[in-house]
């Protein structure tokens, strides 16, 4: 018990700490009527229906040094959303070129 007591007392030092750098960085923001802002969107969970119907959509493109290269999210049969894969877009329209059409 009293190294769990221990661990826990560091936790909360090292959260302490991480707060206070954190709460360094943040400011509140205050913005007015007809204010112009920046916003920035992420993709979250769900997305998906957003793209291309069906089973793919364009989300990402990988950049090498001299090449682009296109993927696509492929939500394969009987698998959760959360399971889908990037895969390039290239090789799944020589696979299955019914599914760009």
């Amino acid at each position: 018990m009293e190294k769990v007591k221990v661990i826990k007392e560091r936790f909360k030092t090292a959260q302490s700490r991480q707060k206070s750098y954190s709460d360094i960085r943040r400011r509140d923001l205050e913005f007015k009527e007809n204010d112009w802002v920046f916003l920035k969107v992420s993709p979250m969970k769900g997305i998906m229906r957003f793209g291309k119907k069906g089973k793919l959509s364009s989300r990402q493109v990988r950049k090498l040094r001299n090449k682009e290269i296109a993927s696509v999210k492929v939500l394969w049969r009987n698998q959760q959303v959360e399971e889908a894969t990037w895969e390039a877009e290239e090789e799944m329209k020589r696979k299955y070129p019914h599914l760009f059409a």
